[in-house]
Parts: C-alpha cells; sequence; structure tokens
C-alpha cells in the first residue's frame, strides 16, 4: 500500500529574475499569469516568452467558460513549457492546460478524454492557500452544471515547484487571509482523513503550527505583519499540500462547493464557513482517534484547553475573516436540500476522505444549522 509520494522539485529563488536567469526562459514557455504581477515583476526581466493574462478572460475563480477560452488562445501559440505564476486560478487553468488533446475542459473534468500530460510544467504560486503547487488536482466551477468539479490524476503533478517570497507583497489582504485559511483546512482535514499516516502527519502538523503562530502574529499586530512571514506562509502552504496531496481533503471541502459554485464564494471563505461545525460534528461522532490528536495540536498552538478549541479557533479566525450565516451570501432556505443532495450526488471523491462517515441528514444538519 502506498503512503506518501512527493513527486515535482521544489526549488527557492528570491526573485523571478533569478528564476528567469536559471530557467533560461525564451520563445518555447509560455507564461500564464495576470497582469498585475507582469509589470512589477517580469516586464524588467525582458524574457522572450509568451505571455497569457488570466484577467481578460474572466474574474474570479476558474470556470469551464474562462477555461475554454484561454484554451481557444492558447492552441495558437507554439511552446515546449507552461509556467503558472498565480494563484489558484492560474494554477488550475495551467495544469490542464498541460494536458495533450483538451479541446473543452468539461470533457477533462468529466474523464471523457485521456489525462495525459504533454507539456513541462512549472507552478510558481503567488498566494499562500492552494498548496496546488504540489497536488495532482485541478478544481472547475462547471457553469453548465452549477457546481464545482475536480479532476484528480498525476498527469496534473508540476514537474517543479518553485517558491519566491516577493510575489506576495501584491496581494491583498482579504485574499491573503482567505488563502491561508484554506491552507489550515488543507492541514487540519488531512490529518484526520483515513489516509493520513506518519508521513503526511509530519506535514501537517508542521503546516498548522505555523499557520495558527502567524495568525496569532495577525491578530496581534494588524495586517502588515503578513509581510514579516511571507517566506514562512508559503512554506506553510506547500506543507499542507504536500499533506492533502496524498491524504485528500473532505467534508469541509465538499460542503462548501455548491456554496462556491452557486454564489462565488472565494473558495477558502467558503470553506471557512464549514470548517469547525464539520470538525464538531466529527468529534460528537468519534471523539476517540485522530481528531483527539489534531484537537491536542490546536489546543497547544492557540494557548487553551482542548474542550475550548473550536471556540478559540473560531475567535482567532474572526479577527482575520467575518464568520456569516449562509443566507449572507444569498443562499435560500430551499437549497438546504438542494445543496446537502448536491454534495452526496457530487462530491464523494471528497466525501471518502472524511474522518468519520456522514449521513445526508448529518450533512443536512451542518447546512441547517449554518444557514
Amino acid at each position: 500500500m502506498q503512503l506518501f509520494k512527493l513527486k515535482p522539485t521544489i526549488s527557492r529563488f528570491s526573485s523571478f529574475a533569478e528564476f528567469a536567469k536559471e530557467y533560461a526562459l525564451g520563445e518555447h514557455d509560455l507564461v500564464i499569469t495576470n497582469e498585475f504581477i507582469y509589470r512589477p515583476y517580469m516586464e524588467s526581466v525582458g524574457a522572450k516568452c509568451h505571455y497569457l493574462f488570466q484577467e481578460r478572460y474572466g474574474a474570479g475563480e476558474p470556470s469551464d467558460k474562462m477555461m475554454n477560452a484561454m484554451l481557444a488562445d492558447v492552441k495558437g501559440i507554439d511552446y515546449n513549457r507552461i509556467i503558472a505564476v498565480g494563484g489558484g486560478t492560474i494554477i488550475d487553468c495551467s495544469k490542464v492546460f498541460a494536458l495533450g488533446g483538451v479541446t473543452d475542459v468539461v470533457e477533462a473534468f468529466e474523464r471523457k478524454i485521456p489525462i495525459k500530460k504533454a507539456k513541462e510544467l512549472i507552478i510558481i504560486p503567488t498566494t499562500c492557500g492552494t498548496g496546488s503547487e504540489v497536488t495532482n488536482i485541478s478544481i472547475a466551477e462547471i457553469i453548465s452544471k452549477n457546481t464545482k468539479m475536480g479532476l484528480a490524476d498525476d498527469e496534473l503533478l508540476a514537474n517543479t515547484a518553485v517558491i519566491i517570497p516577493e510575489l506576495l507583497a501584491g496581494l491583498p489582504y482579504k485574499f491573503y487571509v482567505c488563502s491561508s485559511i484554506d491552507a489550515l483546512v488543507h492541514a487540519t482535514e488531512s490529518y484526520v482523513s483515513p489516509k493520513s499516516n506518519v508521513y503526511t502527519e509530519i506535514y501537517a502538523h508542521a503546516a498548522i503550527k505555523v499557520i495558527i503562530d502567524v495568525f496569532k502574529g495577525l491578530a496581534k499586530n494588524g495586517p502588515e505583519y503578513r509581510k514579516e512571514r511571507f517566506e514562512d506562509m508559503l512554506v506553510a502552504s506547500n506543507f499542507a499540500g504536500i499533506a492533502f496531496g496524498n491524504t485528500g481533503v473532505g467534508a469541509v471541502h465538499a460542503l462548501s462547493y455548491p456554496l462556491g459554485g452557486t454564489y462565488h464564494v472565494p473558495h477558502g471563505e467558503s470553506n471557512y464557513q464549514f470548517f469547525t461545525a464539520v470538525f464538531e460534528l466529527y468529534h460528537k461522532k468519534q471523539p476517540k482517534g485522530k481528531i483527539e490528536v489534531v484537537n491536542a495540536i490546536l489546543a497547544e498552538e492557540l494557548g487553551c484547553g482542548v474542550s475550548e478549541v473550536y471556540v478559540k479557533l473560531d475567535e482567532l479566525l474572526g479577527h482575520l475573516l467575518s464568520k456569516n450565516q449562509l443566507r449572507t451570501y444569498g443562499m435560500k432556505e430551499s437549497e438546504i436540500d438542494e445543496f446537502t443532495d448536491s454534495v452526496i450526488a457530487k462530491q464523494q471523491r471528497l466525501l471518502a476522505n472524511n474522518y468519520v462517515p456522514l449521513s445526508r441528514e448529518e450533512i443536512r444538519s451542518v447546512f441547517q444549522r449554518l444557514y
């Protein structure tokens, strides 16, 4: 039985210019990024690459509409290597674009075509939450189906993941917070996954420790404090990605998808709304096991008793981002059942990673409680 894998080579550079020189970027490279990243960090480097700016194809998280529009333009470019420089949207798009034979991304997400990498892929994250630079997963909103879908396959793994701390400087504070909370959810869900093991626990524990420490610093010192910890948070996100890349994530992510897909709630913010509610339910159903261990880790980092963990965690995260009733995003009461059924029908890949199985009524109770 396979316990652990880590495929991408991980490199670190102090600047994009240093990376570009080391990797000899040139005319056979396609750089997928945002113009607001390109102007301050890439333009002066003068690398003769092809550049594709994601924001010209739509805002927000990736969708089949956005990805297909980008793909149509990519088809006309002669390139051997994709360099993805950005957040989760750019990374998720680039993973799919590195595959061969894709003309409609929905066919890839539904596995109606062979999933086979055709281009070398280098990923440079500019957020500190997805961990996507080291995972084999791409996620997109499939507009026609009114949900998010995930494609998980080792053919999506980057050849190289690169950490460049200076690229976090342009990330707005709310996006920084949302992505960082996402990293914490990745690490915590990974720790209690049935696929968790001694190897993944090392990375998940390390990620939790760093992220909580940074969050305490932010609560005490304010948003500017994050600039002192850019590299720490990038590495913690990377650790969390390594952990959940091996174990998967569970019900927190599964329940967040209908809300995020229907009402365009940012991924990390959507996960945050369900985080402690799902873990409280896990703990109620099976207090002995991995959840007992992860709660002890959280209690130590939060400086509280184990019985107070979820309250204190919500208090800390509440200093960074507001927790809202689901109705404030536009969710209707009738959608409690719709979202419950959507999770059960479309998110079995994630529900298989739950700490303990959750029934339909238990999933519904979380939506009802948070509504």
